[in-house]
């Protein structure tokens, strides 16, 4: 098990350990858009590559450990993408970003606006990859990708039990590409997500 793994497993003990109350938990949805950063890399040595940005369902539980200490796990529907390469569209690709996350809460629980902050883990899961244009016909794979999540973000409870949230994460999302069964470099995507989510705590 590599250290990724083991801290993703550790998060996830840590929720199933701590002391339930009511409340504690929670469930969010909205809308959340993964903006990868402009200039993605290059590949094969001379193909400059660009990933396109969308957005999809997104999905957020997590668990109040005590009055400001939290951890969330975030998914989503699968996000679509379109891979360019020297400005021609060359691939398409799903994936799946679920990411676990240790979260603070600034101020009273009960206060109607709380910023957060939260750092984690991110598991990136690249499947459905389609080649066309250039690259046409080519058996293109892009690998899954684990690395590291920050968020900052803002909460309004505007009820005993709902409340809505935005937030802004920053994930390292490198994912080696091949052609044809050969390596050709790496797809430096770490993309800015942002969610605008409403949810309710049980």
């Amino acid at each position: 098990m590599n250290r990724s793994s083991r801290l993703l497993l550790a998060s996830a003990l840590l929720v199933a350990s701590a002391p339930a109350f009511a409340q504690d938990w929670w469930a969010r949805g909205g809308v959340t858009h993964v903006n990868p950063k402009s200039d993605n890399g290059t590949l094969a040595g001379t193909l400059a590559l660009e990933v396109d940005s969308n957005a999809q369902l997104g999905l957020s539980f997590g668990r109040y450990l005590d009055d400001n200490w939290a951890v969330e796990v975030l998914a989503a529907t699968p996000f679509s993408h379109t891979a360019s390469l020297n400005g021609a569209e060359a691939v398409d690709f799903k994936h799946l970003p679920p990411t676990v996350s240790v979260q603070y809460y600034f101020g009273d629980r009960n206060a109607a606006w709380r910023p957060f902050v939260g750092a984690g883990i991110n598991y990136t899961w690249v499947y459905d990859e389609e080649s066309r244009g250039p690259v046409a016909g080519a058996d293109v794979d892009l690998d899954n990708s684990w690395g590291l999540a920050a968020q900052a973000g803002l909460l309004w409870n505007f009820s005993d039990t709902w409340h809505a949230t935005f937030d802004a994460r920053w994930i390292d999302i490198d994912a080696d590409a091949s052609l044809n069964g050969a390596d050709i470099g790496t797809a430096t995507v770490d993309p800015l997500v942002l969610s605008v989510m409403v949810g309710t705590t049980f």
